[in-house]
This record gives structure tokens, C-alpha cells and sequence, in this order.
């Protein structure tokens, strides 16, 4: 006698099988399911010689039937894609989910479970609830026990005939993507604390032990995160062009000796590199023309200038012993670091030390290129402290660290630049020298960077200490920011600012002091806005305006003149 058959009928909530026909229930033995997704999931589990659908189900079976069309391009995305029902118990998986979750198959359990070992890094915590909720679509990174990374999507089936609801959801793998961005954030980190010396520390150190601190440093950073073991650093005399060597691991020693300059022939990839400025990818070296010989046996090497501020100031060169050894992600990452890099020898004034002569000279240019930058850092780590309600307490902590070590490389600089100065080099006592603005704490706020650049390098030599906005919002922050521990004396604005009158900034700097200790710069002309005209109708200072650019006498008479007045509360 034959096997009966086996036949799934799909039909509506309360159809136990009484409306099939007689001839298919003496037939067959009849597995019924009310709903066309939950048939997927039957389906899936076990073999069925036919389905048979009720009249009421024919929607929801196009539906399935599209779904079973659709099938083959699932199982080809990219993609581990799962069918859910409102339980959170799969109904159908696509081949490539079912081999992420290595369990056989997985039809009937609940998602999570099958997945293994995961854990929700964020942002949505409960995501295939939330949609269910919602009716909309959620994501979120989950990251698996072997430390892979994916990308959940998801998405819910609106069906108003089922309040339970389904759910699709995907898997990526984005495991590469977070690996590269947590590499960059290391990368970030170690470039940013090559530098992180404090003031009183650095400035006792001898110049040569703060190059091997930073040679270290340097060293460590590349072959503990970047992986490379052969680095060459060169730093260029600005005079001559001559790529002169500060630091050198694998090199061979007559290559590492090796006389370059600036020069995009005739000089290797080195010197092509400080004289264009541009980063040099060579994948195989026996075939590059402009490649010398480094490291012995190298196949493949990838050279990085440094830059301060667009200008070269040296080159970062690494090598491989294999061909195209280098990717772009190796470049992205050498370029990022190299940039701190570049910021650290400068600050700790290894071009000076090096490779100038007037010490004085060396220390104003370093300062002059760094504390319009630093100003821009102390304005964006206010802001974001002025600006956060509820701040978390530790996140405030790493602003606030952050504020004091960007105005502490400051101040390193300007001691170091005192010890290292011959005395003709520093400012003279005398009837020049302004006693009343020693110490006094000035903000500039202007749009224009040569008027901040300006201000610092003309108030400094006056013992003023000098912190620079380009703009009033910034201005704001800074000064409600530092009537907690850093005061200060005068605000020098620009009568028009790149988001609001130099007016404006007065009336938003009125109700955190009276009177407002305002000096107004403006160019010889017109004020269109009238802004001179409304800030004196509102309580400045008569002296309170200056011509730019600065003539130094008139700027430091009426700095002195709103002091006096801010201090005394009169005219």
C-alpha cells in the first residue's frame, strides 16, 4: 500500500480542514496553517507533496508565491537576510544566514538565540522590538563572540489583517569597516599624545632628549598600529631644500646617510615628495624610476610629506620587503598621523633646535604658525562644554583636559623661547614696556586670520596672554567659559563678524559684565550697520574703536585705556 500524501492547507483563523474537499482529506494528511508567512517557515521545515490555499488566503499567497520567486535573488545578496514573525521566531532564512549562525538550520527558532553569542553595541538597544512597536524601520551593530561586526536592518511587513506583525531583517557583515575605523581612532589617539608633555616637564628637558622622547614615541606608534618595521623621517632646511635625517629604522646605512633635497628629479621618491608636496605610492620598486634604494631587499615603499599649515616640512618615508605592500588605507592612515607628527616637531621645536641658528627667530615663527590653530581647538572644546546640557561628567573632564593642554603648548613655547633667546632677542625694560598689560588676558575675535595672527604676535611681546574666535557665538562661549577660573580683560572685535556685528557681541557679553571691556577694529570707511553708532548709544567706551591694521602704540594706549576703565567702572 502507498504513503499517504502530505498536504499543507493553508486557510483562516478558525478552518480546521472542513472546507477542503472529501476526496483530498481521505487522500492525504492535512497539516493546516492560518497564515501564508507562518507557511513559509512549514515549508521550510519539512517536505510537503502540495499546498492548498483557501479562497480568503489567495492575497496573502501571492504574496508567498512572490516571496518563493524572490528566493534565488535573496540567497545571492550580499546580504544574510531572515523572516521573522511578531514572536521573534524565524520563518525563513536565506542560505547565507543560515552559515553565519553555523547551527544547521535555525527555521523555528527565536533570531537571537540562533545568531550565538552577540552583543548589541548601539545605538538602537532593542531593535526588533522597536520596529514591531513602531511599524518602522530600526538599525543597529551588533558584534558577534569572534569579534565580527554587523550591520542589522529591521524592516516590518504592515499587514492590517496581522496585528502580531513580521519583521525582515538583514545582516552585513561590516566587520573591515570597523576594524579601519577603530585603527584610525588608535592612530588618532597616539598622534595627539605624541606631544602630551607637560609644560613644567618640557621645559626642564634638554632639546635632544625631548628629539628622543618623540623619535620613541614615534617609533612605537608605527610599528605597534601602523605595522610597518622600516621608517625613515627627514626634516628639510628651509633655506638650502636639503632633506637632512632625524630618524631612521631598517634603513641601509649608506641610503640612510644619503645626501637628498627638494627636488622632484634626481633625488628619489624622498625628494620628489618634499618638492611637490604630494604623497608617492611606489608598488614595485625595480620599476620606478624615481625610486633609490632604501632598505635592502625593499619591493615596495610609500612616502608622506609633512606638512605644517600646507607647508613641507619633511618627508615620512616606510618600505616592505614584498610588492604592493601598501594599500590606500595604509596611505590614509600614514597621512592622519603624519600630521600630528608634523605638529609635534613642531611644537617641541625640533626644526629650531636642529636646523636654525637664531633661536629667538625659530621660537616666534613656531608660535606664529601654532596659536591661531590652538585658539581654534580651545574654541571648539568651549563650545561644545557651553553647549551640552546634562554634560557627562568624565566627557567635561577630556574637554577641560583639552583646554589646558592646548593653552599649555602655548606657554611652552613662549618659555622654552625665553631660555633659548640671546638677550638682544628679548623685549627691553624701559619706557616701551607696558607693565599695566603684563598678564592682562585679551580676546580677539575677527574673521580674518591675519588680524588674529597679528594680534597674538603684537600683544605677546607684551605679556599679554592672547586667545583668538573667528567668530561671536565662539567669543560667547569662551568668555561665559572663562568667568569661571580665566577672565578676561579686553575683547577686541571686529565691527563685523562672520555670524553677527561686533554690536551684537556686546549686547550677548552685557549681562556676564558691566561694563563691557570692548575695543571695536574696523577698516577705514563706511559702517554700513551703523555698529559704532549702536555700541556707543549702548555703553562703549569712547576711545573703544581702532583703524586696521594695528598701529602699536594706538592698540596698546587704548588697551590700557579700557582697562583702567573696566576696572575703575567709569569713562
Amino acid at each position: 500500500m502507498s504513503e499517504r500524501l502530505r498536504l499543507l492547507y493553508v486557510c483562516s483563523l478558525g478552518d480546521s480542514g472542513e472546507s477542503l474537499p472529501e476526496a483530498l482529506r481521505a487522500a492525504a494528511d492535512v497539516t493546516t496553517i492560518n497564515n501564508p508567512l507562518r507557511a513559509i517557515a512549514a515549508v521550510a521545515r519539512e517536505q510537503y507533496d502540495g499546498v492548498y490555499i483557501a479562497g480568503d488566503q489567495l492575497q496573502g499567497a501571492i504574496r508567498l508565491g512572490r516571496l518563493f520567486e524572490n528566493d534565488r535573488i535573496l540567497e545571492g545578496m550580499p546580504d544574510a537576510v531572515a523572516l521573522l514573525d511578531g514572536s521573534l521566531t524565524i520563518l525563513w532564512a536565506n542560505h547565507l544566514f543560515l552559515e553565519w549562525c553555523n547551527r544547521g538550520n535555525v527555521i523555528g527558532e527565536q533570531f537571537f538565540a540562533a545568531l550565538g553569542t552577540t552583543e548589541i553595541v548601539g545605538p538602537e538597544e532593542h531593535p526588533l522590538i522597536s520596529a514591531l512597536r513602531t511599524s518602522q524601520a530600526t538599525s543597529t551593530l551588533l558584534k558577534s563572540g569572534d569579534n565580527k561586526f554587523y550591520q542589522l536592518h529591521a524592516a516590518p511587513i504592515i499587514d492590517p489583517g496581522n496585528q502580531a506583525g513580521h519583521l525582515v531583517v538583514s545582516l552585513r557583515d561590516v566587520t573591515p569597516e570597523i576594524s579601519q575605523q577603530q585603527k584610525l581612532a588608535a592612530i588618532q589617539d597616539a598622534g595627539r599624545e605624541l606631544a602630551d608633555l607637560k609644560p613644567d616637564e618640557i621645559f626642564d628637558m634638554p632639546v635632544e632628549d625631548r628629539i628622543e622622547l618623540l623619535k620613541s614615541n614615534i617609533l612605537h606608534c608605527t610599528k605597534d598600529l601602523l605595522k610597518f618595521d622600516v621608517v625613515e623621517i627627514r626634516l628639510m632646511d628651509q633655506k638650502t631644500g636639503e632633506l637632512i635625517p632625524l630618524l631612521e629604522v631598517g634603513m641601509d646605512p649608506d641610503a640612510a646617510q644619503r645626501k637628498l633635497f627638494a627636488r622632484e628629479s634626481g633625488n628619489g621618491v624622498t625628494g620628489f615628495v618634499a618638492a611637490s608636496g604630494k604623497s608617492y605610492l611606489c608598488e614595485d620598486t625595480a620599476n620606478d624610476p624615481l625610486y633609490l634604494q632604501g632598505a635592502k631587499g625593499a619591493k615596495s615603499s610609500l612616502t608622506v610629506p609633512l606638512k605644517l599649515h600646507n607647508e613641507v616640512i619633511g618627508t615620512f618615508n616606510v618600505e616592505s620587503p614584498q610588492p604592493h605592500a601598501f594599500s590606500d588605507a595604509d596611505l590614509q592612515f600614514l597621512q592622519i598621523f603624519c600630521r600630528d607628527v608634523a605638529m609635534s616637531l613642531n611644537t617641541l621645536q625640533l626644526l629650531a633646535a636642529q636646523r636654525m641658528n637664531a633661536a629667538q627667530e625659530s621660537v616666534e615663527a613656531i608660535h606664529s604658525q601654532v596659536a591661531v590653530p590652538i585658539d581654534e581647538i580651545v574654541c571648539d572644546a568651549t563650545f561644545v562644554t557651553e553647549r551640552l546640557d546634562n554634560i557627562d561628567p568624565e566627557l567635561r573632564s577630556r574637554l577641560e583636559k583639552i583646554l589646558t593642554s592646548a593653552r599649555g603648548i602655548k606657554d611652552v613655547i613662549q618659555k622654552v623661547g625665553r631660555t633659548l633667546a640671546p638677550a638682544d632677542a628679548v623685549p627691553v625694560a624701559g619706557p616701551e614696556k607696558r607693565n599695566k598689560l603684563r598678564g592682562k588676558r585679551v580676546l580677539v575675535v575677527d574673521g580674518d586670520e591675519r588680524v588674529r595672527s597679528a594680534a597674538h604676535s603684537l600683544l605677546e611681546r607684551h605679556d599679554c596672554v592672547v586667545e583668538t574666535a573667528q567668530r561671536g557665538s565662539e567669543a560667547e562661549s569662551l568668555f561665559r567659559h572663562g568667568q569661571r577660573d580665566l577672565q578676561y580683560h579686553v575683547v577686541i572685535s571686529g565691527v563685523k563678524l562672520p555670524d553677527m556685528s561686533g554690536y551684537d557681541l556686546m549686547m550677548r557679553l552685557a549681562p556676564m559684565i558691566n561694563p563691557v571691556p570692548l575695543i571695536l577694529t574696523q577698516e577705514f570707511g563706511w559702517d554700513a550697520g551703523h555698529t559704532l553708532v549702536k555700541a556707543r548709544q549702548a555703553g562703549l567706551h569712547p576711545s573703544g574703536c581702532v583703524i586696521k591694521p594695528f598701529k602699536e602704540r594706538q592698540l596698546l594706549d587704548t588697551l590700557e585705556a579700557i582697562i583702567d576703565w573696566s576696572q575703575g567702572g567709569k569713562a
